[in-house]
């Protein structure tokens, strides 16, 4: 692909507002945003890329002001809320987007990444090969990455595990779980088009036959499961794992791990304490960045076998 100038439009922002900022951003200007969190301020950067200048630039700006009012009218902190529109210099961005996405392996049992690097897995690893796309999941996002370590984890413990994987954005987990021998492996998304880009991951991974991928709305799922699970990864807002505790509980096993993700560090207590009293412990937790993940089981009575 020939060299080509890009047109990026950005809001920095705070990371309870990302969401919403990127959802704005993705109707208002072009789909497919990406984030950039600043490590040292916590700050927030927004932005999506066009290949054609904006036709008023001034209207686009005015536009996402008043979409930001809206936001912060709605009790979201939007923080600094700068907006720029800047041209990027001629480049291959084809090529040049590449360099931010690597090969990593996940506790010696699997290796991930992108279709065009030609790195081989070592005896026993799996290989997933996925390549960023619209859909949540390559692996590098510090919440992906922990449901991915745990994974392993629980697959190494127990000889067999039946997955669920709640919110399964681009299917990393859920493919991830049926290379490793996971069986049954189910997973589902609210979002269309998620549930496309994962059923296409699976066939490229040759694992579509052995895992179910569906469009569901967690709301709506019946409230007693006709199945539960060994490990259930639920990679959702901390709002929806709260509101929908027990329709997410009722689907894991009495014995069996529940991993929570996506949590903004500030909301993770909320979402323990939740857990907790419906019988449920924290035993694993990690934080990176502004985000928290955690480890779930279910709290054993004194002398209960089960």
């Amino acid at each position: 692909m020939s060299a080509q100038t890009l047109w990026k439009t950005s809001v920095v922002t705070t990371p309870e507002a990302e969401e919403a900022v990127a959802e704005m951003l993705a109707a208002q200007v072009a789909p497919g945003p990406s984030s950039y969190t600043d490590a040292e301020s916590g700050e927030v950067t927004v932005s999506v890329y066009t290949p054609e200048a904006p036709e008023a630039p001034a209207r686009r700006i005015a536009s996402l002001k008043a979409g930001l009012r809206r936001l912060r009218d709605c009790g979201l902190p939007t923080g600094a809320a700068t907006i720029r529109i800047v041209k990027l210099p001629r480049a291959d961005w084809a090529e040049v987007w590449k360099r931010h996405f690597f090969a990593r392996e996940i506790g010696g049992a699997l290796l991930i990444k992108p279709g065009w690097i030609k790195r081989k897995p070592k005896r026993g690893q799996k290989l997933v090969v996925l390549d960023p796309g619209l859909s949540f999941g390559t692996g590098q996002h510090p919440t992906t990455d922990y449901c991915l370590h745990e994974l392993v984890r629980v697959v190494r413990a127990r000889p067999a595990v039946a997955c669920l994987d709640m919110g399964t954005g681009s299917g990393i987990l859920a493919i991830a779980a049926a290379k490793l021998g996971c069986a049954p492996v189910a997973a589902f998304d609210y979002d269309p088009q998620c549930v496309q880009t994962a059923r296409a991951n699976a066939r490229r991974n040759r694992v579509a036959h052995r895992l179910r991928i569906t469009r569901a709305d967690l709301t709506r799922l019946p409230r007693r499961a006709p199945q539960a699970y060994d490990l259930v990864c639920a990679n959702l807002l901390a709002d929806l794992l709260i509101a929908e505790r027990d329709r997410i509980l009722a689907r894991v096993k009495p014995d069996g791990v529940l991993v929570v993700a996506g949590i903004l560090q500030i909301e993770f207590a909320r979402v323990e304490r939740t857990y907790a009293s419906a019988g449920w412990q924290l035993i694993r937790s990690q934080v990176r960045r502004e985000w928290r993940s955690g480890t779930l089981v279910r709290v054993r009575a004194p002398g209960s076998r089960c």
